[in-house]
């Protein structure tokens, strides 16, 4: 066996410049700071070297299709990504990536690798482990549990537990006994029979809107004027949104008009939305608009973005995938 660790930069990669913590480390810089023993041979690759803030769709592309190829010689990926967006990156290659019957396993830490109290060494160790189980698909390994792709929220800036698996029980675990895949990443692909396809093709035009009381019909209006093709809401509760004075209904009533796909999902960051239970909520049910159940924010986006890049949308939007909805 052995395992290819692609680096993108983040925290983990940082060392003191004259303007700040910068990502400067290698790949292989990663692998040597172990100073322990691997589970299995392990390449290097450099892919980026920046702050995860500055991820963006395009950079998925780019990792989808390396970890794709790379995936031909190897028998399983780990990904070193910053924190900020280390979410919605594992979000966005599970739907790319979906069906991948090789593990891809992302990580990062809180501080840089050369840190005193650094939790780097013990995460991209333990991601190491988890990638040489050969459990496929696609999760984000930090401290002791392994999430799935698509469940995986940053839920903590500074606590070395900073993610947590939202909607949905962690994927893995890991304690004395070594590595539990309790709850693997499923694939259901629409058609039986369908396997593993590289589908990297995404369209970012996807606007997020958190609503707020009083907010007004002209925000998601400026949405077509502005030539986004989606729209994610994060509504209220069960997926409710004012219709008196502000008549955001009306305004999605337009933005469906106009072709453009709506999600819907809660503020409240777990449980589901579901439209069809009140009155403020059976308003939305349009012929391009969706409820999002209980999805992440995150993955949410990057389904609608990726859905976005397929033939019909609709088909996507409306199948569950990779476990990303109940």
């Amino acid at each position: 066996m052995s395992i290819a660790l692609l680096a993108t930069g983040g925290t983990i990669a940082c060392t003191e410049t004259e303007n700040g913590l910068a990502p400067t480390l290698s790949a292989a810089d990663l692998l040597a700071a172990l100073h322990t023993p691997l589970p299995c041979p392990v390449v290097t690759r450099d892919v980026f070297c920046m702050d995860s803030s500055n991820m963006q769709p395009e950079e998925w592309c780019v990792l989808a299709r390396e970890v794709d190829r790379i995936l031909k010689d190897c028998d399983g990926v780990v990904i070193t990504h910053g924190t900020d967006t280390m979410a919605y990156t594992a979000a966005a290659l599970s739907y790319m990536l979906a069906g991948i019957g090789k593990p891809v396993i992302l990580t990062g830490s809180q501080l840089p690798m050369q840190h005193p109290l650094s939790d780097a060494p013990r995460n991209l160790m333990y991601a190491l482990t988890a990638a040489a189980q050969g459990v496929g698909g696609v999760y984000v390994c930090f401290g002791t549990h392994l999430i799935s792709g698509v469940r995986c929220v940053k839920t903590h800036t500074t606590s070395m537990h900073a993610f947590s698996s939202v909607n949905a029980p962690p994927a893995g675990r890991i304690d004395s006994d070594g590595v539990h895949f309790d709850y693997p990443q499923p694939f259901e692909p629409l058609q039986p029979g369908n396997d593993y396809q590289l589908r990297d093709t995404i369209d970012p035009r996807v606007l997020l809107l958190k609503l707020a009381p009083g907010t007004s019909p002209d925000v998601l209006r400026f949405a077509a004027e502005a030539g986004y093709r989606g729209l994610v809401i994060e509504a209220f509760g069960l997926g409710g949104l004012h219709y008196i004075r502000r008549n955001l209904v009306k305004a999605l009533d337009e933005l469906s008009d106009k072709g453009i796909y709506v999600l819907v999902v809660s503020q409240c960051l777990y449980e589901k939305a579901d439209v069809s239970i009140y009155e403020v909520g059976r308003g939305l049910m349009r012929e391009h608009v969706f409820s999002g159940r209980d999805m992440t924010t995150e993955s949410a986006v990057c389904k609608l973005m990726w859905a976005l890049g397929q033939e019909d949308p609709r088909q996507w939007l409306e199948h569950r995938l990779v476990g990303e909805y109940r």
